[in-house]
């Protein structure tokens, strides 16, 4: 019983790593290799069939073989061209010694925060950051110019120019030296993405339809089919806990730099290790964290993802990839990529008639149907309620409105009316004054009288000051 309800969904760290035992990450889209170990057997390789060559024979006739194997001659030489014009040489030059002026612009880039790219930018346009904005200008516009060429060539040059430029940092330490190269990527693929993202060369597009088609015809798959951790139907929950870690997969798309994407890959696993912390009292394992994140994928179906990835493998930095924590969550979305790819029936342990049943749309779970209308009547109350509040925001909103002008009001009056009073008061001492003088009373009575009703008007001002004040508080 335990086999059955096992899920199929299990790999171990030793399955993530390279194949040819090197210690980095591998990927299923190098066959399970590293990207370094992986060039270097694809170079190898194409190494080999330059070596051996088709026959040579006179009498052979001209076939389509032959003419793929001049175009790509062609090409080739069109790349070693392109090095040329931006390297002024058939190899990249040694770096000379930094001048004064160059080793000013390297002790500006040690004071850089990580990240910190639009400073990045400033000092590049500095004239001590002349050269190496020099050798960005050029290989840019070199790879514009070559633009058709095929998507593996531009890869091949955009890992060269990172290997290349790598050594115009060499004075610094490795942590700054990977800093300054996440800069110089975020830089030239900026650049480049609308001309090498899903390029005309390669059937990414093709591909990227085919993955949403399946991902759409596996939309009734749950999480308790795919055994991730999930809160009880009875538990109260306001939305899915996987629902940050499924909006930032699907943000991926909206970057352009490598880095950014793969920035987006790692939000999302974080996420997906937050939301099974929350529905989960024990600690995820990598089989709890590799389950939800085919779930998530499953849920937000991103917008070319296909080509998305195949861009951060193709244009992305080598130890982004390779090592850290950007790899590690970038090999598990390939694996959960792959597993969507092949999921089968007995992965989800039910039968092979029933997965075809539900794949092909012949038949739905109940209990999913039963789900769905549960959650379109929850939200549908939500909105309502939301709507019933918002109202009640607004007349609340309104009557505070009107109460404040009628306090204005109030007061306004309260003060032209203090206003009024202390005039007439003022009046009557004046008028009181001129009669005891008319008189002829003596300086002494007529300052005592003064006096007295002096002190009397100002008692009666004080007393409607103090009313006054005690209704504006009120």
């Amino acid at each position: 019983m335990a086999a059955e309800q096992q899920r199929g969904i299990r790999f171990t760290e030793a399955e993530l790593l390279c194949k040819d035992s090197c210690g980095y990450y591998g990927n299923p889209a190098w066959q399970g290799c590293c990207s370094k170990c992986w060039r270097e057997r694809t170079r190898k390789a194409e190494a080999d069939r330059q070596e051996t060559g088709p026959c040579d024979d006179p009498r052979s006739p001209l076939t389509f073989s032959k003419f793929e194997e001049k175009k790509n001659m062609e090409k080739g030489r069109r790349v070693s061209t392109m090095r040329r014009l931006f390297w002024g040489g058939p190899s990249p030059p040694k770096r000379p010694e930094s001048s004064e002026g160059e080793a000013a612009a390297l002790k500006a880039y040690q004071s850089l925060k990580p990240g910190d790219f639009t400073s990045f930018l400033k000092l590049l346009r500095k004239p001590s950051s002349q050269r190496l904005q020099s050798r960005c200008t050029a290989f840019l516009n070199t790879m514009e110019a070559y633009h058709e060429l095929p998507v593996q060539k531009q890869s091949d040059l955009v890992q060269d120019f990172y290997q290349n430029i790598a050594v115009h940092f060499s004075s610094l330490s490795e942590v700054q030296v990977s800093q300054m190269m996440e800069h110089m990527e975020k830089l030239i693929m900026t650049r480049l993405h609308k001309w090498v993202f899903c390029h005309d060369s390669c059937d990414d597009e093709v591909k990227d339809l085919a993955l949403q088609k399946r991902i759409r015809s596996l939309n009734w798959v749950t999480p308790q089919m795919l055994r991730v951790p999930f809160p009880d139907e009875n538990a109260e929950v306001i939305s899915d806990p996987f629902l940050p870690a499924i909006t930032a997969i699907i943000e991926m798309d909206a970057k352009r730099a490598p880095q950014d994407k793969l920035s987006c890959v790692s939000k999302c696993s974080q996420n997906v290790f937050k939301a099974l912390s929350r529905t989960n009292t024990e600690p995820a394992n990598a089989d709890d964290f590799l389950s939800a994140l085919i779930y998530v994928v499953l849920k937000a179906n991103p917008p070319r993802l296909y080509s998305n990835m195949q861009y951060v493998i193709r244009f992305g930095l080598p130890h982004s990839l390779m090592a850290g924590e950007s790899g590690y969550y970038f090999t598990n979305l390939s694996c959960a990529v792959a597993f969507i790819e092949k999921l089968d029936g007995p992965a989800l342990n039910i039968s092979t008639e029933e997965f075809e049943g539900y794949v092909q749309g012949r038949r739905a779970p109940s209990k999913r149907v039963r789900e769905r209308q549960q959650m379109a009547r929850e939200t549908q109350e939500k909105l309502h309620d939301l709507k019933g509040r918002q109202e009640k925001v607004d007349r609340e909103t309104n009557t505070l409105k009107e109460q404040l002008e009628q306090w204005v009001q109030s007061v306004q009056a309260q003060v032209d009316k203090a206003t009024a009073q202390s005039a007439l008061a003022q009046g009557e001492m004046k008028a009181q004054a001129e009669l005891l003088q008319s008189h002829s009373v003596s300086k002494a009575t007529q300052a005592d009288v003064i006096e007295d009703q002096s002190l009397h008007l100002l008692e009666g001002q004080e007393a409607n000051c103090n009313t006054f004040l005690t209704e504006t508080e009120c």
